[in-house]
């Protein structure tokens, strides 16, 4: 696929945190388990990873009110687990597309 239009012919692949993959039991969709998972997703074909938010939120709005744009949520990961995604995404040509969305901004950002 021409790398210059992989966001119009390429599958898109959405995860909800919360449903897709749970690496520490607890119930959530984490980053490590999104990592785990890269191989089944290329299986199917895939162009690029959307996650929908994992920011740091009070989750009055189903994440959808983010109080920190840059972090990540403790219940979903570290920084340092997104990077090895990311770095694990790109390795077998998968990009990632971050929801952000300004608007989901939670009135506890500073």
């Amino acid at each position: 696929m021409d790398d210059d239009i992989w966001w119009r012919d390429g599958v898109i692949y959405q995860i909800y945190p919360c449903s897709f993959a749970d690496s520490s039991g607890d119930g959530l969709v984490d980053i490590p388990g999104i990592t785990a998972r890269l191989d089944y997703l290329e299986d199917l074909g895939i162009a690029s990873i959307w996650l929908s938010p994992f920011y740091p939120t009070p989750d009055s709005d189903f994440g959808y009110d983010v109080s920190n744009h840059i972090d990540i949520d403790p219940r979903f990961g570290t920084l340092a687990d997104f990077d090895v995604l990311l770095t694990e995404a790109h390795r077998r040509g998968n990009r990632i597309i971050l929801d952000l969305v300004l608007n989901h901004t939670s009135n506890q950002h500073p």
